[in-house]
Protein backbone atom coordinates (compact mmCIF):
# COMPACT_ATOMS: atom_id res chain seq x y z
CA UNK A 1 0.00 0.00 0.00
CA UNK A 2 2.78 2.43 0.80
CA UNK A 3 4.65 1.50 -2.33
CA UNK A 4 2.03 2.75 -4.71
CA UNK A 5 3.26 5.88 -6.42
CA UNK A 6 1.33 9.04 -5.69
CA UNK A 7 0.94 9.73 -9.36
CA UNK A 8 -0.68 6.33 -9.92
CA UNK A 9 -3.00 6.70 -6.92
CA UNK A 10 -4.21 10.10 -8.03
CA UNK A 11 -3.98 9.42 -11.74
CA UNK A 12 -7.69 9.21 -12.34
CA UNK A 13 -8.66 12.32 -10.42
CA UNK A 14 -5.52 14.05 -11.54
CA UNK A 15 -6.46 13.45 -15.13
CA UNK A 16 -9.83 14.96 -14.45
CA UNK A 17 -8.29 18.05 -12.96
CA UNK A 18 -5.58 18.46 -15.56
CA UNK A 19 -7.50 17.51 -18.67
CA UNK A 20 -9.06 20.40 -20.58
CA UNK A 21 -12.80 20.59 -20.90
CA UNK A 22 -13.63 20.83 -24.59
CA UNK A 23 -10.94 23.03 -26.04
CA UNK A 24 -10.18 25.38 -23.14
CA UNK A 25 -11.29 26.37 -19.67
CA UNK A 26 -10.87 24.88 -16.17
CA UNK A 27 -10.67 21.17 -15.65
CA UNK A 28 -13.79 19.23 -14.79
CA UNK A 29 -14.34 18.60 -11.12
CA UNK A 30 -15.38 15.17 -9.86
CA UNK A 31 -19.11 14.69 -10.31
CA UNK A 32 -19.30 17.01 -13.33
CA UNK A 33 -19.25 14.20 -15.82
CA UNK A 34 -22.89 14.73 -16.75
CA UNK A 35 -22.09 18.24 -17.99
CA UNK A 36 -19.09 17.19 -20.01
CA UNK A 37 -21.12 16.49 -23.10
CA UNK A 38 -22.70 19.95 -23.06
CA UNK A 39 -19.65 22.20 -22.83
CA UNK A 40 -19.57 25.37 -24.94
CA UNK A 41 -18.48 24.67 -28.46
CA UNK A 42 -19.59 21.01 -28.42
CA UNK A 43 -22.34 19.75 -30.68
CA UNK A 44 -23.85 17.30 -28.26
CA UNK A 45 -21.99 14.26 -29.54
CA UNK A 46 -21.72 13.13 -25.92
CA UNK A 47 -17.93 12.57 -25.85
CA UNK A 48 -16.31 14.02 -22.73
CA UNK A 49 -13.00 14.83 -24.41
CA UNK A 50 -10.12 15.20 -21.99
CA UNK A 51 -12.23 14.56 -18.92
CA UNK A 52 -12.00 10.82 -18.61
CA UNK A 53 -15.80 10.69 -18.38
CA UNK A 54 -16.70 9.93 -21.96
CA UNK A 55 -19.21 7.20 -21.09
CA UNK A 56 -21.20 9.48 -18.82
CA UNK A 57 -20.97 12.26 -21.36
CA UNK A 58 -22.27 10.00 -24.09
CA UNK A 59 -25.11 8.87 -21.85
CA UNK A 60 -26.26 12.38 -21.01
CA UNK A 61 -25.96 13.88 -24.45
CA UNK A 62 -27.16 10.69 -26.07
CA UNK A 63 -30.45 11.00 -24.22
CA UNK A 64 -30.75 14.49 -25.69
CA UNK A 65 -30.27 17.31 -23.17
CA UNK A 66 -31.73 19.78 -25.65
CA UNK A 67 -34.50 17.39 -26.56
CA UNK A 68 -35.77 17.46 -22.95
CA UNK A 69 -35.89 21.22 -23.11
CA UNK A 70 -32.94 21.69 -20.75
CA UNK A 71 -31.99 25.24 -19.93
CA UNK A 72 -28.57 24.81 -18.34
CA UNK A 73 -26.12 27.47 -19.51
CA UNK A 74 -23.98 26.20 -22.33
CA UNK A 75 -26.25 23.31 -23.27
CA UNK A 76 -27.09 22.47 -26.83
CA UNK A 77 -30.53 24.08 -26.38
CA UNK A 78 -28.95 27.51 -26.28
CA UNK A 79 -26.99 26.75 -29.39
CA UNK A 80 -29.95 25.95 -31.64
CA UNK A 81 -28.94 27.19 -35.04
CA UNK A 82 -31.38 28.79 -37.46
CA UNK A 83 -33.03 26.08 -39.47
CA UNK A 84 -32.37 23.36 -36.85
CA UNK A 85 -34.98 20.79 -35.94
CA UNK A 86 -36.13 22.61 -32.80
CA UNK A 87 -36.30 26.03 -34.34
CA UNK A 88 -37.64 24.67 -37.60
CA UNK A 89 -40.51 22.95 -35.80
CA UNK A 90 -41.54 26.14 -34.01
CA UNK A 91 -41.17 28.17 -37.17
CA UNK A 92 -43.15 25.58 -39.08
CA UNK A 93 -46.02 25.73 -36.62
CA UNK A 94 -45.93 29.53 -36.62
CA UNK A 95 -45.80 29.55 -40.41
CA UNK A 96 -48.91 27.38 -40.63
CA UNK A 97 -50.81 29.66 -38.26
CA UNK A 98 -49.74 32.75 -40.20
CA UNK A 99 -50.64 31.09 -43.49
CA UNK A 100 -54.07 30.17 -42.13
CA UNK A 101 -54.67 33.78 -41.08
CA UNK A 102 -53.62 35.02 -44.51
CA UNK A 103 -55.85 32.50 -46.25
CA UNK A 104 -58.77 33.42 -44.05
CA UNK A 105 -58.51 37.08 -45.04
CA UNK A 106 -57.57 36.35 -48.64
CA UNK A 107 -59.41 38.05 -51.46
CA UNK A 108 -60.06 34.62 -52.96
CA UNK A 109 -62.60 33.50 -50.38
CA UNK A 110 -66.07 32.16 -51.09
CA UNK A 111 -67.86 35.42 -50.22
CA UNK A 112 -65.74 37.46 -52.61
CA UNK A 113 -66.04 34.81 -55.31
CA UNK A 114 -69.83 35.15 -55.13
CA UNK A 115 -69.46 38.92 -55.44
CA UNK A 116 -67.20 38.48 -58.49
CA UNK A 117 -69.76 36.12 -60.00
CA UNK A 118 -72.44 38.75 -59.55
CA UNK A 119 -70.27 41.33 -61.30
CA UNK A 120 -69.71 38.95 -64.21
CA UNK A 121 -73.45 38.31 -64.45
CA UNK A 122 -74.15 41.98 -65.18
CA UNK A 123 -72.92 42.00 -68.82
CA UNK A 124 -74.34 38.50 -69.32
CA UNK A 125 -77.74 39.69 -68.09
CA UNK A 126 -77.71 42.70 -70.41
CA UNK A 127 -76.81 40.51 -73.40
CA UNK A 128 -79.62 38.07 -72.62
CA UNK A 129 -82.12 40.82 -71.89
CA UNK A 130 -81.53 42.54 -75.23
CA UNK A 131 -81.09 39.33 -77.19
CA UNK A 132 -83.27 38.94 -80.30
CA UNK A 133 -84.64 42.45 -79.98
CA UNK A 134 -85.39 42.30 -76.27
CA UNK A 135 -88.90 40.88 -76.54
CA UNK A 136 -88.25 37.18 -77.04
CA UNK A 137 -89.82 35.26 -74.11
CA UNK A 138 -87.08 32.60 -74.21
CA UNK A 139 -84.25 35.15 -74.02
CA UNK A 140 -86.10 37.03 -71.28
CA UNK A 141 -86.37 33.76 -69.31
CA UNK A 142 -82.61 33.27 -69.51
CA UNK A 143 -82.12 36.89 -68.46
CA UNK A 144 -84.42 36.30 -65.49
CA UNK A 145 -82.35 33.26 -64.48
CA UNK A 146 -79.15 35.35 -64.50
CA UNK A 147 -80.90 38.10 -62.51
CA UNK A 148 -82.22 35.55 -59.98
CA UNK A 149 -78.76 34.03 -59.46
CA UNK A 150 -77.31 37.50 -58.89
CA UNK A 151 -79.97 38.38 -56.31
CA UNK A 152 -79.57 35.04 -54.49
CA UNK A 153 -75.79 35.40 -54.27
CA UNK A 154 -76.36 38.89 -52.87
CA UNK A 155 -78.18 37.28 -49.94
CA UNK A 156 -75.45 34.74 -49.25
CA UNK A 157 -72.12 36.52 -49.73
CA UNK A 158 -72.63 39.06 -46.97
CA UNK A 159 -73.87 36.40 -44.56
CA UNK A 160 -70.87 34.17 -45.28
CA UNK A 161 -68.42 37.03 -44.89
CA UNK A 162 -69.76 38.00 -41.47
CA UNK A 163 -70.26 34.45 -40.19
CA UNK A 164 -66.83 33.09 -41.15
CA UNK A 165 -64.82 36.30 -40.74
CA UNK A 166 -64.20 36.67 -44.47
CA UNK A 167 -64.69 40.43 -44.59
CA UNK A 168 -62.08 42.11 -46.81
CA UNK A 169 -61.54 45.59 -48.21
CA UNK A 170 -62.31 44.25 -51.66
CA UNK A 171 -65.64 42.86 -50.47
CA UNK A 172 -66.59 46.12 -48.76
CA UNK A 173 -66.14 47.98 -52.04
CA UNK A 174 -67.19 45.39 -54.60
CA UNK A 175 -70.34 44.10 -52.87
CA UNK A 176 -72.40 47.33 -52.99
CA UNK A 177 -71.13 48.01 -56.52
CA UNK A 178 -72.32 44.58 -57.67
CA UNK A 179 -75.71 45.08 -56.01
CA UNK A 180 -76.34 48.41 -57.68
CA UNK A 181 -74.88 47.29 -61.01
CA UNK A 182 -77.26 44.36 -61.51
CA UNK A 183 -80.30 46.33 -60.33
CA UNK A 184 -79.36 49.39 -62.38
CA UNK A 185 -78.75 47.29 -65.49
CA UNK A 186 -82.17 45.64 -65.14
CA UNK A 187 -84.03 48.92 -64.59
CA UNK A 188 -82.31 50.69 -67.48
CA UNK A 189 -82.95 47.77 -69.85
CA UNK A 190 -86.61 47.63 -68.86
CA UNK A 191 -87.05 51.37 -69.36
CA UNK A 192 -85.15 51.28 -72.68
CA UNK A 193 -87.50 48.54 -73.91
CA UNK A 194 -90.56 50.52 -72.80
CA UNK A 195 -91.65 48.05 -70.13
CA UNK A 196 -91.03 50.38 -67.19
CA UNK A 197 -91.46 54.18 -66.96
CA UNK A 198 -88.20 56.08 -66.79
CA UNK A 199 -89.31 57.98 -63.69
CA UNK A 200 -89.46 54.69 -61.75
CA UNK A 201 -85.90 53.93 -62.78
CA UNK A 202 -84.83 57.47 -61.85
CA UNK A 203 -86.45 57.27 -58.40
CA UNK A 204 -84.91 53.90 -57.52
CA UNK A 205 -81.42 54.60 -58.86
CA UNK A 206 -81.42 58.16 -57.53
CA UNK A 207 -82.28 56.91 -54.07
CA UNK A 208 -79.55 54.24 -54.13
CA UNK A 209 -76.84 56.59 -55.32
CA UNK A 210 -77.97 59.36 -52.98
CA UNK A 211 -77.89 57.15 -49.88
CA UNK A 212 -74.45 55.84 -50.84
CA UNK A 213 -73.09 59.39 -51.08
CA UNK A 214 -74.84 60.30 -47.82
CA UNK A 215 -73.15 57.42 -46.00
CA UNK A 216 -69.73 58.69 -47.08
CA UNK A 217 -70.58 62.26 -46.05
CA UNK A 218 -71.53 61.36 -42.47
CA UNK A 219 -69.05 58.52 -41.96
CA UNK A 220 -66.86 60.86 -39.89
CA UNK A 221 -69.65 60.97 -37.32
CA UNK A 222 -70.64 57.31 -37.49
CA UNK A 223 -72.13 54.58 -39.64
CA UNK A 224 -75.78 54.50 -40.68
CA UNK A 225 -76.95 50.95 -39.96
CA UNK A 226 -79.10 49.01 -42.40
CA UNK A 227 -82.72 48.97 -41.28
CA UNK A 228 -85.36 46.29 -41.64
CA UNK A 229 -87.23 48.58 -43.98
CA UNK A 230 -84.17 48.78 -46.21
CA UNK A 231 -83.92 44.99 -46.38
CA UNK A 232 -87.64 44.72 -47.19
CA UNK A 233 -87.16 47.36 -49.87
CA UNK A 234 -84.34 45.37 -51.46
CA UNK A 235 -86.41 42.18 -51.46
CA UNK A 236 -89.46 43.92 -52.94
CA UNK A 237 -87.37 45.58 -55.63
CA UNK A 238 -85.82 42.25 -56.59
CA UNK A 239 -89.19 40.52 -56.87
CA UNK A 240 -90.74 43.39 -58.82
CA UNK A 241 -87.87 43.75 -61.29
CA UNK A 242 -87.71 39.99 -61.73
CA UNK A 243 -91.41 39.91 -62.62
CA UNK A 244 -90.89 42.69 -65.16
CA UNK A 245 -87.95 40.87 -66.72
CA UNK A 246 -90.22 37.90 -67.46
CA UNK A 247 -92.67 38.30 -70.33
CA UNK A 248 -95.81 38.08 -68.18
CA UNK A 249 -99.36 38.68 -69.33
CA UNK A 250 -102.81 38.71 -67.79
CA UNK A 251 -103.24 38.77 -64.00
CA UNK A 252 -99.52 38.27 -63.40
CA UNK A 253 -98.79 41.43 -65.38
CA UNK A 254 -101.27 43.30 -63.17
CA UNK A 255 -99.71 41.83 -60.03
CA UNK A 256 -96.21 42.91 -60.99
CA UNK A 257 -97.49 46.49 -61.37
CA UNK A 258 -98.62 46.55 -57.75
CA UNK A 259 -95.44 44.88 -56.53
CA UNK A 260 -93.40 47.53 -58.31
CA UNK A 261 -95.61 50.25 -56.79
CA UNK A 262 -94.90 48.84 -53.33
CA UNK A 263 -91.17 48.78 -54.15
CA UNK A 264 -91.24 52.44 -55.18
CA UNK A 265 -93.05 53.44 -51.97
CA UNK A 266 -90.58 51.53 -49.82
CA UNK A 267 -87.72 53.07 -51.77
CA UNK A 268 -88.91 56.61 -51.01
CA UNK A 269 -89.86 55.96 -47.37
CA UNK A 270 -86.62 54.19 -46.44
CA UNK A 271 -84.65 56.84 -48.30
CA UNK A 272 -86.22 59.58 -46.18
CA UNK A 273 -85.54 57.52 -43.05
CA UNK A 274 -81.85 57.28 -43.97
CA UNK A 275 -81.71 61.04 -44.48
CA UNK A 276 -83.25 61.54 -41.03
CA UNK A 277 -80.73 59.18 -39.45
CA UNK A 278 -77.89 61.00 -41.18
CA UNK A 279 -79.05 64.38 -39.86
CA UNK A 280 -79.39 63.06 -36.30
CA UNK A 281 -76.01 61.35 -36.50
CA UNK A 282 -74.33 64.51 -37.75
CA UNK A 283 -75.88 66.72 -35.06
CA UNK A 284 -74.91 64.25 -32.36
CA UNK A 285 -71.36 64.07 -33.64
CA UNK A 286 -71.02 67.86 -33.75
CA UNK A 287 -72.41 68.17 -30.21
CA UNK A 288 -69.99 65.56 -28.89
CA UNK A 289 -67.05 67.33 -30.52
CA UNK A 290 -68.06 70.67 -29.03
CA UNK A 291 -68.42 69.09 -25.59
CA UNK A 292 -64.99 67.52 -25.92
CA UNK A 293 -63.46 70.87 -26.90
CA UNK A 294 -65.06 72.58 -23.90
CA UNK A 295 -63.65 69.95 -21.55
CA UNK A 296 -60.23 70.38 -23.12
CA UNK A 297 -60.32 74.18 -22.82
CA UNK A 298 -61.71 74.02 -19.30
Amino acid sequence: MTGVPASAAGGSSGARRAGPRGTSGPAAEPGECTRAGTAPGRTGSGRGAGTGTGEAGRGEAGRGEAGRGGTEPGTVQRGVAPGSATEGGAAGRGGKIAAAAVNQASVWNVANLLTMLRLLLVPAFVALMLGNGGYDPAWRSFAWAAFAVAMITDLFDGHLARTYNLVTDFGKIADPIADKAIMGAALICLSALGDLPWWVTAVILGRELGITVLRFVVIRYGVIPASRGGKLKTLTQGVAVGMYVLALTGPLATLRFWVMAAAVVLTVVTGLDYVKQAIVLRRRGIAERRAALKETDG
